[in-house]
């Protein structure tokens, strides 16, 4: 499909629009790889606090959290959402009408997370923001895992991109998601970004420290996987250089399934194994590195997705701005 196709409705009828390819006829209500239909579903609609400093800063990120996942990580701690299914049906004008709402509230951005399975939806009604006033910067909060043909297509209304990278090695990829090709998908999406960011004139800060153009790269490191992590790193690197910000995270917290299992997944990641990831990123170079403090392990990290800021009027019902 050309990148336009991607953007209207009939990607849904032999959904291409994730790396699974799984074909099915969510416009008929069928449910894809993802886990959703055609209808977008929120679980959430908040301020967010926990993310990067350029993205949350003081005010909070204005966070949409869509239900559903190409992937399926076994250590995931939104699973309720990802996997399980927790979300709300929304329409494309309530999409809209929730960023305005978070605008309202103070945000710093609209972060949209885990939103391109419903790409046609979301930048339509990013769209239909921007028409009603809407003029803060829009992140796309992602896996990783997602087409480069995807990202073009979405890329006249996202300002900054915050995409995982979760592997190098196929192999582990495989084991703890389901996903033996993610290394080479995740590279060559982040390439797609690299070149719409370059293009659009790269890496911008407002005079507040919020980001409104740019890239942050984020790589949660998983505990006795040191190795697989420094070679993120390096992949990173060679991908992008100093074209993106880096974020190394000790956050990983095991989930019932993980400490169920034993190994090396059922415990946190040791303060030895940070650092040693930590001096590989600032070994190869990038300039913009952030990471976590001690006593980050900790479910706090997972927002209550109890629909929050969902539920709603729709774009046109009210008056904009009141």
């Amino acid at each position: 499909m050309s990148s336009n196709e991607y953007l209207t409705e009939r990607a849904y009828e032999s959904c291409e629009l994730c790396p699974r390819h799984c074909g099915a006829d969510r416009a008929s209500g069928k449910v894809g790889v993802c886990g959703s239909t055609s209808q977008p579903r929120v679980a959430r609609s908040a301020l967010h606090f926990w993310e990067e400093p350029p993205i949350s800063g003081e005010s909070g990120s204005g966070a949409i959290f869509f239900t559903g996942c190409p992937l399926r990580c076994v250590f995931c701690q939104n699973h309720r959402i990802s996997q399980e299914g927790f979300g709300l049906p929304v329409s494309t004008a309530r999409i809209a009408q929730m960023m305005l709402e978070l605008k309202a509230q103070g945000a710093l951005n609209i972060n949209l997370v885990t939103p391109l399975h419903f790409a046609p939806q979301v930048r339509e009604a990013v769209l239909l923001a921007k028409d009603a006033g809407l003029d803060l910067p829009v992140v796309c909060n992602t896996s990783g895992y997602e087409l480069p043909q995807v990202v073009s297509a979405m890329g006249d209304v996202v300002d900054v991109w915050l995409p995982d990278f979760k592997y190098a090695s196929p192999s582990l990829a495989g084991k703890l998601s389901g996903a033996p090709d993610y290394p080479d998908v995740a590279a060559a999406a982040l390439s797609r970004m690299v070149e719409q960011v370059g293009a659009a004139g790269g890496r911008a800060l407002a005079d507040d420290g919020r980001m409104t153009r740019g890239i942050i790269v984020r790589h949660l490191v998983l505990p006795g996987h040191v190795d697989d992590s420094c070679a993120v790193l390096d992949r990173v690197w060679d991908i992008a250089g100093n074209g993106v910000d880096v974020s190394v995270m000790n956050q990983y917290t095991p989930n019932g399934r993980c400490r169920a299992a034993g190994g090396d997944l059922a415990r946190a990641v040791s303060d030895e194994e940070y650092e040693i990831v930590l001096c590989h990123a600032d070994d190869l170079g990038f300039e913009n590195i952030w990471w976590q403090e001690g006593g980050t392990v900790s479910e706090s990290f997972v927002p209550g997705f109890d629909a929050t800021g969902v539920e709603g009027p729709e774009l046109g019902t009210s008056e904009i701005g009141d």
